[in-house]
């Protein structure tokens, strides 16, 4: 059987949006399935928002996200917005910030979190049934890719202002279902990818006001083909066949 030869950074940029997809329907079934609600409970998006975009590493034991790292992740955003969103979680008890801008969960920050969990354990349960085999080999192939990610982020010594660093790894308590496991592997894949693109529009001379700007033309494809190449160093760990199956998985997977 021939066997297509798909390139890591060619495998990159078909792989972004079938990430993309399958996460945003876990986060949207996560909310419609009671995650509006549990945010509710706690006060709000005011009192916890950003501990939903920051779980995977605030819902670890003694798990911190240091001010560089959430300036990474909240590139696309005003940052005066953002701390004075960070102001009214500390207010509401969910969060804590030390003098240098690093956070991490309160005692009630991290009941939110464990709770935030459940939900998603319960929904993407329901959203990807009778997908168990490719769930499996999607959470097999992703618990590759994110230590690999991380070991070559070390050698390039590119961990500081990183939004994957910050997030990576994500926090898999004992027992975490494998819907979990994907949704949370993926949404930290997606960090990685975030950083390639924020690397390619920076050595283009943008900036994340610029680059949201910049419409569809021959300068946002070479931006995106930059990305893909940036982003490609974790694929290499994978063979051609598992990144059509990977692929391939992904598509199949509803929502």
């Amino acid at each position: 059987m021939n066997t297509v030869e798909l390139a890591p950074h060619r495998f990159a940029g078909l792989l972004a949006p079938a990430v993309d997809r399958a996460f945003r329907a876990g986060m949207l079934a996560g909310r419609d399935g009671g995650g509006a609600e549990l945010t509710q409970r706690y006060g709000g998006p005011a009192a916890a928002g950003f501990l939903v975009d920051l779980r995977t590493r605030l819902a670890a034991p003694g798990g911190t996200v240091d001010a560089p790292g959430f300036a990474a992740i909240t590139r696309y955003h005003d940052p005066v917005v953002c701390q004075r969103t960070v102001d009214k979680h500390v207010a509401h008890g969910m969060l804590h910030r030390s003098p240098d801008g690093a956070l991490w969960a309160t005692e009630r920050g991290a009941a939110f979190l464990t709770e935030l969990y459940q939900v998603h354990a319960e929904v993407t349960e329901e959203l990807w049934a009778g997908h168990d085999e490719r769930v499996s080999r999607l959470v097999s192939a992703l618990g590759r890719l994110l230590p690999y990610a991380l070991v070559l982020a070390d050698e390039e010594g590119d961990r500081s202002g990183s939004a994957f660093a910050a997030m990576a790894p994500p926090h898999e308590p004992d027992g975490t279902p494998s819907g979990v496991l994907l949704l949370n592997r993926l949404g930290t894949l997606r960090y990685h990818r975030a950083d390639a693109h924020a690397a390619a529009w920076t050595a283009a001379g943008h900036t994340a006001t610029s680059i949201a700007a910049l419409p569809a033309g021959p300068e946002r494809l070479a931006i995106e083909l930059e990305t893909d190449r940036r982003a490609a160093g974790p694929y290499a760990t994978l063979g051609a066949e598992e990144r059509l199956t990977m692929l391939a998985d992904l598509a199949a997977l509803p929502g």
